[in-house]
C-alpha cells in the first residue's frame, strides 16, 4: 500500500513537472507614444490564456499552446491590434505600440465662443426649453433667458441680443439653418419687443457669442442657432390661461409614428394688469396681440425628414408721453399696429456618405406707426410711418464625413430683402440680394486635438460689393476634464436699411474676433473662462437730416463707413447640478471694455448699451414632497453711460457734439417664480397641470434705461420699464403627455 502511494505521488510530481515544463511564458510591454498603457487586455486568440497590463504597460502570462498564433491587444481608447507570434519551447517577448482610437464621444469639442444645448454629451452648458421656462425673470422667452448667460448685456429699452459690446442688430437668429428676419415683435420707441416664437417649438440651441461657423453670416457679434423639434412622442392637447392671455394647441402623431401635424392659437391683452399695477408707461391703448401657428413633420421611407412651420401674429398698442417741448404741445402720442408672418420649410436626407440639409423661409413684417400730439385735450392730425418688408432666405448644405470625427461641408445661401417705407413726403424702396457660398471642414487629429477651418464669401447687390471671411478654431484637451479652445474669425454685415435714406457710398461693416477659452466639464458641473477681443472697422456713420418734434428724435441717414471701435473682456461661467440635492444653479460674470466711434458719435465713446460689469445668478430647487419648484434669478449691471448728442452748423458743415453725458444708476433685479404640479405621482391622471406664479423685480428696484432730451437740451425724461414689478399667474394644462416628469428631471 505504501509502495502504491509512493508511486502515485511520483506520478503527480512527474505530471506537474511535465506540465510546467510544457508551459511557455509570454511577456511584453504595451505603450503609446513611448509611455506604458495600463488596463490593456492581452489575449492569445481563440484561447482562454491572457493577462491585463499593469500601470507601466507590462504584461506576463503562461500558455501550453504551441505553433503559430495571434496575440490580441484591446483597450476602448485605442485601436485593436493583432500580432502574429510563434510559440515553441522558449519564452516569447512582444512589445506593442498602440494607436489612439478616435471617436466622436471621446474627441475634444471646439467650444470657444459658444454654449450648446443641442447635444447633452457635447454641451458646454445646457439651456433646454425646461431651463428657459423655469428661469425666473425670463418670462418663457429664449432671448430673455440668454440675458443670464455671460456675454449678453441687459438692455431693457429695446429688443435684440446685445453681445460683447455689439448692438442688438449685430446678432442674428436662425431656425433649422434658415435666417429668421424680425424675430421680435413690433413695438414703439422705448419698449422692447418680445419673442414671436414659442419656446416649446425648439429642442435645443447653439448660442455663439463670437467666432461662429462659416455656415452663418451677416452678424458682426454673435448668432443664435435654434433647432426645432422633430416628431412628438405622442399626440397631445395643451391649454394655457392667465389674466393676460389664453392659448390652446394640439399635436397629432400618426399611428405609424412617421408623420405629425399640429397648431396653436393664442390671444394676449394687458388691460387687466394695467388696472392692478401702477404702470410707468401711460398706455392709451393696452398692448394686445393675436398669434397662431401650424406645423407638419414627415419622416420619409428612405430616412429623410421634412419639416414645415408657419406662424402669424398681429399686435397693437398706444402710448402717451409727457412732452419735452411744453411750449409747443402737452403730450406726444404714438400708436402701433403690427403684422407679421413667417414660414420655414426644411429637409434633410442621407445619401450614402453624404448628408443634405436644405431649407427656405419667407417672412413679411408690417409696422404701422401713427404719431400725433395733444394740447389742451385736443389731438393733432396723425403722422404715419408705414414700413413693409418681404424677406426670403434659401440655404443648402452638403456634408460628408471623412472619418469618425472629421467632416467637410459646403453650400450656398441667398438672402433677399424688399422693404418699402412711407413717411410724410418720404417714400423709400430698398432692395438687396445677398448671395453667399461657404465651405468648412472639421479636422480631428486625435481625441485631444481638433480644428475647424472655414471660409465664407458674400456679395450684396445693393452695395455692389463682395467680401471673403475666413474662420478658424482649434481645441486641445489638457486632461480628462480640462480643455482649451481658440477661435478667430472675420465677420461682415450690411449697414442697417433703416439708415439708408439717401445716396451714399457704403461698404460692409467689419469685425474681427479673437477668443480664448479654458473649460472644465465633469458630471453635473461646468466651469468656463473666456477672454475675447473684437476689432471693428467700417462701421456706419450717419448724419441728422431733420428733427421730428412728435418723436423727439432726428431722421437719420447713413453717410459713410468711417466708424471704428473695439471690445475686449473676460467672462466666467459656473453651473452646478451635483453639489446640492435637487438644486441646479449657475453664476456668470462678464467684464467688458468697449469704445466706438459710429452712428452720430462725435468721438470714440463707451457705447450707451454697454455695461462694464455684469453679474447674474440663477438657482432652481424642486421639493417633491410639496410638488413645488422654486426658482430665483438675480442680475446686477454697472450703470451704462448716456449721451445727449446734438448737431450744429460750423462753416457750412453739420457737426455733432455732446451736449450732456453721464452714467445711469446701477441695474438690479431679483426675480422669483413658483411652479406647482398637482398631478405629480398620479398614475391614472388624464390631465397634467402646472400652475405658475412669477414675480419680476420682486424688490421693486427703480431701474433706468436712459434719457430722452428736448430739442434745446434743457429738459429730459427717463426711459424706464413699463412697470417696476410685474406679477404673472397662469395655468398650463396638457392632455396626452405628462410633462411634469420632464420638469422634475431637469430640476425645476
Amino acid at each position: 500500500m505504501k509502495t502504491q502511494g509512493q508511486r502515485f505521488l511520483l506520478l503527480i510530481i512527474f505530471l506537474t513537472f511535465a506540465r510546467s515544463y510544457s508551459q511557455v511564458k509570454i511577456t511584453g510591454k504595451v505603450s503609446y507614444k513611448n509611455k506604458g498603457v495600463g488596463e490593456v487586455n492581452v489575449t492569445l486568440k481563440d484561447t482562454y490564456d491572457g493577462a491585463t497590463t499593469d500601470a507601466n504597460g507590462n504584461f506576463s502570462f503562461e500558455t501550453s499552446e504551441k505553433g503559430n498564433h495571434f496575440l490580441t491587444f484591446t483597450h476602448p481608447n485605442y485601436i485593436d491590434v493583432e500580432k502574429p507570434i510563434s510559440i515553441e519551447k522558449q519564452g516569447v517577448s512582444v512589445n506593442i505600440e498602440l494607436k489612439e482610437q478616435i471617436n466622436e464621444i471621446n474627441a475634444v469639442v471646439i467650444s470657444a465662443g459658444s454654449i450648446e444645448a443641442s447635444d447633452k454629451k457635447r454641451a458646454t452648458a445646457l439651456l433646454t426649453p425646461i431651463d428657459i421656462y423655469t428661469t425666473a425673470g425670463a418670462d418663457g422667452q429664449i432671448s430673455s433667458a440668454l440675458n443670464f448667460l455671460p456675454g449678453v448685456q441687459k438692455v431693457g429699452e429695446t429688443e435684440g441680443l446685445f453681445i460683447r459690446g455689439g448692438t442688438g442688430t449685430e446678432s442674428k437668429i436662425f431656425m433649422d439653418g434658415s435666417l429668421i428676419n424680425n424675430y421680435f415683435s413690433n413695438s414703439v420707441p422705448g419698449i422692447a419687443g418680445r419673442d414671436r416664437f414659442n419656446t416649446s417649438l425648439f429642442k435645443g440651441n447653439v448660442f455663439s457669442s463670437g467666432g461662429y461657423s462659416a455656415l452663418y453670416g451677416q452678424a458682426l457679434s454673435g448668432a443664435l442657432m435654434l433647432e426645432s423639434v422633430d416628431l412628438p412622442d405622442q399626440s397631445s392637447y395643451d391649454f394655457g390661461i392667465s389674466p393676460i392671455f389664453l392659448s390652446a394647441g394640439f399635436q397629432r402623431l400618426s399611428e405609424d409614428k412617421n408623420h405629425s401635424y399640429g397648431a396653436t392659437l393664442g390671444y394676449s391683452m394687458l388691460n387687466v394688469m394695467q388696472e392692478v399695477f401702477n404702470f410707468n408707461t401711460d398706455f392709451i391703448e393696452a398692448p394686445q396681440g393675436l398669434n397662431g401657428d401650424l406645423n407638419f413633420r414627415i419622416k420619409t421611407k428612405s430616412g429623410g425628414f421634412l419639416k414645415y412651420y408657419g406662424m402669424y401674429d398681429s399686435n397693437k398698442m398706444g402710448v402717451k408721453t409727457e412732452s419735452l417741448e411744453p411750449e409747443d404741445y402737452d403730450f406726444s402720442l404714438v400708436r402701433l399696429k403690427g403684422k407679421n408672418t413667417y414660414h420655414n420649410l426644411s429637409f434633410r436626407q442621407k445619401f450614402g456618405k453624404y448628408l443634405l440639409n436644405a431649407g427656405t423661409s419667407y417672412s413679411f413684417n408690417r409696422s404701422d406707426l401713427n404719431f400725433s400730439t395733444e394740447t389742451a385735450d385736443i389731438e393733432s392730425d396723425k403722422t404715419r410711418l408705414l414700413t413693409d418688408g418681404n424677406y426670403i432666405n434659401f440655404k443648402t448644405v452638403l456634408e460628408r464625413k471623412v472619418n469618425k470625427i472629421s467632416a467637410v461641408r459646403g453650400g450656398i445661401e441667398l438672402n433677399s430683402a424688399d422693404e418699402k417705407l412711407n413717411f410724410e413726403e418720404v417714400k423709400k424702396h430698398y432692395k438687396d440680394l445677398i448671395s453667399s457660398v461657404f465651405v468648412e471642414t472639421d479636422l480631428g487629429f486625435s481625441n485631444q486635438l481638433s480644428a475647424k477651418i472655414g471660409v465664407r464669401a458674400e456679395h450684396s447687390s445693393y452695395l455692389g460689393k463682395s467680401n471673403i471671411a475666413p474662420r478658424f478654431a482649434l481645441a486641445y484637451r489638457l486632461s480628462q476634464d480640462w480643455t482649451t479652445s481658440f477661435a478667430y474669425g472675420l465677420f461682415y454685415q450690411n449697414p442697417e436699411s433703416k439708415y439708408i435714406n439717401g445716396p451714399a457710398s457704403l461698404d460692409f461693416q467689419k469685425a474681427q474676433h479673437y477668443i480664448f477659452q479654458l473649460q472644465r466639464a465633469s458630471e453635473g458641473r461646468s466651469l468656463r473662462f473666456e477672454a475675447f477681443y473684437k476689432k471693428y472697422n467700417q462701421l456706419v456713420k450717419f448724419k441728422n437730416l431733420e428733427y421730428v418734434d412728435n418723436q423727439n428724435q432726428y431722421v437719420q441717414t447713413a453717410d459713410n463707413n468711417n466708424g471704428y471701435g473695439f471690445a475686449k473682456g473676460l467672462e466666467v461661467f459656473w453651473r452646478d447640478k451635483k453639489t446640492f440635492q435637487n438644486i441646479d444653479y449657475w453664476i456668470s460674470y462678464s467684464f467688458l471694455d468697449s469704445k466706438r466711434d459710429f452712428m452720430n458719435y462725435p468721438v470714440s465713446l463707451k457705447p450707451n448699451f454697454a455695461s462694464e460689469h455684469t453679474i447674474s445668478a440663477v438657482a432652481k430647487r424642486f421639493v417633491p414632497e410639496w410638488k413645488v419648484g422654486i426658482n430665483l434669478s438675480y442680475t446686477y449691471a454697472k450703470g451704462r453711460p448716456y449721451y445727449d448728442i446734438a448737431s450744429q452748423n460750423m462753416n457750412g458743415q453739420t457737426v455733432n457734439y455732446i451736449r450732456h453725458e453721464g452714467r445711469l444708476k446701477d441695474y438690479n433685479a431679483l426675480n422669483v417664480s413658483f411652479n406647482y404640479l398637482p398631478n405629480l405621482g398620479k398614475k391614472d391622471a388624464k390631465a397634467f397641470t402646472v400652475f405658475v406664479l412669477s414675480i419680476s423685480n420682486v424688490l421693486g428696484s427703480k431701474n433706468v434705461y436712459g434719457y430722452n432730451f428736448s430739442m434745446d437740451g434743457t429738459r429730459n425724461s427717463a426711459v424706464v420699464p413699463p412697470v417696476n414689478t410685474f406679477v404673472f399667474v397662469g395655468a398650463f394644462i396638457s392632455f396626452g403627455v405628462d410633462k411634469t416628469q420632464d420638469a422634475i428631471n431637469n430640476n425645476l
